[in-house]
């Protein structure tokens, strides 16, 4: 055992809930039972089987209110093994749900068997016809192939409020839509083809002619049988004309019956069914789109009326001004989302009848943009508006942070609510959707209804499509609270279908909590034919069974998710899953929703626990050691969850008194150990690589690899023993160069000046020239010490950089330009909350500025661009994003190179400071992507901000040359 292995009792919970009703059961504790286990490894390899019993909890949680803990968990990686595993499932009697991103809100993406990963190998985007159909894996997010359409002009149709997270085979299957697609523009109506594999593992490639023919040959009943449902459906004309009329409004509640109206053989057909089929019918391997225009000229507006009718009569208006986007928002929902950042203060004034709508419309030109504008101002003429506090503008704007503001303002809906919920509750997502013109009826009827139930009465929605949403937050663990959720979900039910004969469910699909009530909106007629499609499809009832069809009336009840109260920084988490496309070790370990899953699962259980301690034994690796503590789930997070840092706060946790002794001791002689720490490098960069990663893996062995950073080929030759020299005299700016380029140079075969070299020329040659004091040894930004959750080193460095700063920016005179940007998120917030009271006020005086920043706007006006590349590819680090710095990045790169590339797969490279050194892995999988396509073509730069980081992405690209933009602006503007 190395001599510091930490102890996974640190983290045992001390004070816990009572018991809570859903907690895994102690006869699970060992995970998947034999022979599943045994079976699928054989099958399937073991590197594809997940069986602890951590890996089960961290997917028995979705965006949803319930929670299933699955036998076990299986990474398929292509159609073979989801064709072996429905075999397997076949002859064992046995189940299977599909779970991508895990987003859905009616618990889709869970399972009580076998649960089958289909997002970590299944992403990739194919443009087509220059951008005019696009062909998608199922695990690709929305976003991320809307950022590949982008180039083209083009974009999807469906566009969920989770684009972010989403993953198009779950939006395919949930017929997910969102703000703007409507009835046309969603899954249903812009999916071209789709590739499935049926549960009898038939795959069938829709796009193609002998589609048919081969289908009739694979499975000639199913072809029968569904050629014969549509002669049913056809030969009854109310059928029909219900069928027609249910999906003139927003529809995704049961199977999708059109289909049988709008196809003519059983191929089309089965496109058509397995759009909102949630898993039931088959895999969706594939998609092609047919895609849409990109409209980039935008005006927006966000309108307050007195009262929901003033605001739902104007919404006709605007429609028919050919606004593509009407959302609506109650006085509740607008004062309650001040809890937000960047939303106005005063909307907490505003009165309780007010409401608002956010109106946007889009153009593909300027001419069309004008034409709009004005149809928009003819739509205001006689408006009734309202201005009841001094923010409310009531105007039309083209200004992009603007128009962002108000977005921000309609999506606070749930981080509002959501994230203000009181501990211990579960949060439950509702959508339903009624005709555009009964809209303010039916928002008053569900106000009421909340509020009689003593639910928070507060309502959003798309009101150009009569779609509405609330949020209903109960404790699932107290019986009282259920039987409310229950008859509000009964009467809640009746008024939608009864009164207003709407849909139970407009985009989010049926899901475990619509499905009893899929019956009373469709009818016996319709519900019993997709009785029968299911049973036609499906036969042996494989795949996810309960999830869309389910004749037990109290099934909304069962698997209700309790939320046991844990670290009051995770405590909010609602367990959307939109953090996870952001977390370096997503594919590798865990991500912030299943670290706080899993902690959530050890507060559930009791004292001494044996599913705690196997939870805990894994949760050292896959949750704290493995998080490389970048933040950016944080910006994701709709409630601003910043899950790294719960980590930090583990680490520190684990630590023994010894261990926080001696980091803060290397603190106080940080100049010797960065002195050392030269002398290393430079010496390994005389003998090679072999004998300090021999020497580095056997300390790492014998202390600890969480401690002892481990030697990488692409790790650079030593800096400078010398910084160079400056002048204080007449200096524009501090320039601190950080302890990272203090110690490492360039990158290998780098000819060229250091990047403290140029940093000092390029501002002197701007006439902004910097120093650099003669004192800067020995001090650091303190990211050493806070990643590893030392906390007594980070105070230690933190409070002596603040004073050294402010002596050497003459009482914060001076602005300090930073040379990494990690060490610049450092500086400027993250050293504050381990100041003294006294150096946090220096601190306040101090004006941290990015060296990129300071290039950009100090530099760039003032310099002569010389000579150009012809193309850079640009990684922005994860600390540019949370300090906002991204477009300087790339207006300096800009001015250096003809073409900028942003990888589309551009993320954290989780090298984290050193964490890339004690985690090679963790660092190689979170790159993968990236450097796959960046090593995909020839780029004659590679530039990026911070120097580990562009240690990372050498490790990952091998050895492409990362540098900082800063030395490439230097070399373009040098004379000569």
């Amino acid at each position: 055992m190395p001599l510091l292995e930490p102890d996974p009792e640190a983290l045992r919970p001390t004070l816990t809930a009572p018991c809570a009703p859903d907690r895994v059961p102690v006869r699970q504790a060992r995970g998947t039972p034999e022979p599943l286990r045994g079976d699928l490894v054989a099958l399937l390899g073991a590197a594809k089987v997940l069986h602890k019993i951590s890996d089960l909890v961290r997917y028995a949680s979705d965006a949803s209110p319930y929670r299933f803990v699955p036998q076990v968990v299986v990474l398929a990686e292509d159609i073979d093994d989801i064709s072996a595993i429905l075999s397997y499932a076949h002859g064992k009697g046995r189940h299977i749900v599909f779970r991508a991103a895990g987003t859905s809100l009616n618990g889709q993406a869970q399972g009580e068997d076998i649960l089958v990963d289909v997002r970590r190998h299944w992403s990739g985007v194919e443009v087509l016809d220059d951008g005019a159909r696009a062909r998608i894996r199922p695990g690709t997010t929305v976003l991320r192939a809307n950022t590949t359409l982008a180039r083209h002009g083009r974009l999807l149709g469906p566009d969920p409020a989770s684009a972010i997270a989403c993953t198009l085979g779950g939006v395919v299957a949930n017929n997910a839509s969102g703000m703007t697609a409507g009835t046309t523009r969603n899954s249903y109506r812009t999916l071209s083809s789709l590739t499935l594999v049926l549960p009898s593992g038939t795959l069938v490639d829709t796009a193609v002619p002998e589609a048919d023919a081969e289908l009739a040959h694979a499975e000639p009943a199913l072809c029968a049988g569904l050629l014969t449902l549509k002669d049913e459906i056809e030969a009854d004309p109310e059928l029909v004309a219900r069928i027609r009329a249910k999906y003139e409004i927003k529809n995704t509640n049961g199977y999708r019956l059109d289909a049988f109206l709008d196809a003519a053989t059983p191929a089309a057909i089965l496109r058509g069914l397995m759009v909102g089929s949630e898993g039931t019918l088959g895999f969706i391997a594939e998609t092609v789109f047919d895609t849409l225009p990109l409209e980039r000229r935008t005006s927006s507006a966000l309108l307050f009326f007195p009262s929901l009718h003033a605001a739902a009569a104007a919404v006709p208006r605007f429609n028919a001004a050919g606004a593509r986007a009407v959302e609506l928002m109650d006085g509740n929902t607008l004062r309650a989302s001040v809890r937000v950042a960047g939303v106005p203060a005063d909307w907490a004034r505003l009165p309780k009848r007010t409401c608002a709508l956010l109106v946007e419309f889009r153009a593909a030109d300027e001419a069309a943009q004008r034409a709009y504008e004005a149809a928009a101002a003819q739509a205001l003429a006689d408006l009734e508006l309202v201005a009841p506090v001094p923010s409310v503008t009531n105007a039309f704007t083209r200004d992009p942070a603007a128009i962002g503001g108000y977005w921000k303002a309609r999506k606070a809906f749930v981080t509002a609510v959501g994230g203000s919920r009181p501990s211990g509750t579960t949060l439950i997502t509702e959508d339903f959707a009624v005709p555009p013109s009964r809209l303010a009826e039916a928002c008053a009827a569900l106000l009421e209804l909340q509020d009689r139930h003593g639910f928070d009465a507060a309502v959003a929605g798309h009101a150009a499509h009569g779609n509405l949403h609330f949020l209903l937050a109960f404790d699932a663990a107290q019986p009282a609270d259920v039987a409310r959720y229950a008859a509000f979900m009964e009467e809640f039910c009746t008024l939608t279908v009864e009164r207003f004969d709407g849909s139970l469910k407009a985009e989010h699909a049926t899901g475990r909590n619509i499905a009893p009530f899929l019956e009373r909106e469709w009818g016996p007629r319709a519900t019993e034919l997709m009785w029968r499609i299911k049973a036609l499809v499906d036969p042996h009832g494989v795949l996810a069974p309960r999830v869309l069809l389910d004749r037990d009336p109290q099934a909304h009840l069962r698997g209700l998710k309790t939320i046991p109260p844990i670290e009051a920084v995770a405590d909010p988490c609602i367990e959307c899953g939109f953090c996870e496309p952001t977390c370096p070790s997503g594919d590798l370990t865990t991500t912030p929703r299943q670290r706080i899953v899993l902690r959530r699962e050890m507060m559930r259980q009791p004292p001494g626990s044996a599913v705690t301690t196997e939870l805990l034994d894994a949760y050292g690796y896959d949750a704290v050691d493995t998080c490389a503590g970048d933040s950016t789930c944080r910006l994701a997070c709709p409630v601003g969850i910043d899950t790294g840092a719960l980590m930090k706060d583990f680490r520190h946790r684990r630590h023994s008194a010894r261990e926080e002794w001696t980091a803060a001791q290397a603190a106080r002689g940080f100049k010797t150990v960065e002195k050392a720490a030269r002398l290393a490098v430079a010496a390994a960069d005389r003998i090679g690589d072999r004998l300090p990663a021999t020497l580095t893996g056997a300390a790492r062995r014998a202390v600890r690899p969480d401690l002892v950073p481990e030697w990488l080929p692409q790790l650079p030759g030593a800096a400078a023993r010398d910084l160079p020299a400056t002048r204080k005299a007449d200096a524009a700016a501090v320039y601190y160069p950080a302890c990272v380029n203090r110690i490492f140079g360039g990158p290998a075969g780098h000819q060229g000046p250091s990047l403290p070299e140029a940093g000092v020329a390029v501002s002197r040659r701007a006439g902004r020239p910097v120093w650099i004091p003669s004192d800067v040894a020995g001090t650091c930004c303190a990211t050493i010490w806070h990643s590893k959750g030392y906390d007594r080193g980070n105070a230690v460095m933190a409070n002596r950089l603040v004073e050294a700063a402010w002596g050497w920016t003459a009482g914060g005179q001076l602005p300090l330009v930073v040379d990494a940007s990690s060490c610049t998120l450092g500086i400027a917030q993250e050293v504050v909350p381990y100041l003294t009271p006294d150096n946090r006020a220096l601190h306040a005086e101090l004006t941290v500025v990015d060296s990129l920043v300071w290039a950009a706007r100090e530099l760039l006006p003032r310099l002569e661009i010389l000579r150009t590349i012809g193309s850079a590819v640009l990684h922005p680090t994860c600390s540019m994003q949370l300090l906002g710095d991204e477009a300087e990045l790339r207006e300096v790169a800009e001015a250096c190179a003809r073409e900028v590339v942003v990888p589309d797969d551009a993320g954290c490279c989780a090298f984290a400071g050193d964490r890339g050194m004690l985690h090679r892995e963790l660092t190689e999988s979170a790159t993968a992507k990236e450097a796959a396509e960046v090593t995909s073509r020839h780029f004659d730069a590679h530039l990026s901000a911070n120097r580990m980081c562009e240690v990372g992405m050498d490790h990952a690209t091998g050895g492409r040359g990362y540098h900082s933009v800063l030395m490439e602006l230097e070399l373009a503007t040098r004379p000569g």
